[in-house]
């Protein structure tokens, strides 16, 4: 019996070495989000108040 592949055990090395130069060059350039930020941002939800979402550099 041969075993098919899932869907996600193909990759595409080019994808993934493009979409990490992209992150890359995001950290590099200061497009990031803390993850103190976030977690504050996710208990404004659980307080019944919800603030805006955090912005690059928060």
């Amino acid at each position: 019996m041969k075993i098919e592949p899932a869907i996600f055990d193909e990759t595409d090395d080019a994808a993934e070495a493009a979409a990490d130069a992209r992150a890359e060059a995001d950290i590099s350039a200061g497009r990031v989000i803390s993850h103190e930020a976030v977690s504050r941002w996710l208990k404004s939800w659980s307080d019944g108040a919800p603030t805006p979402a955090p912005q690059s550099g928060d």
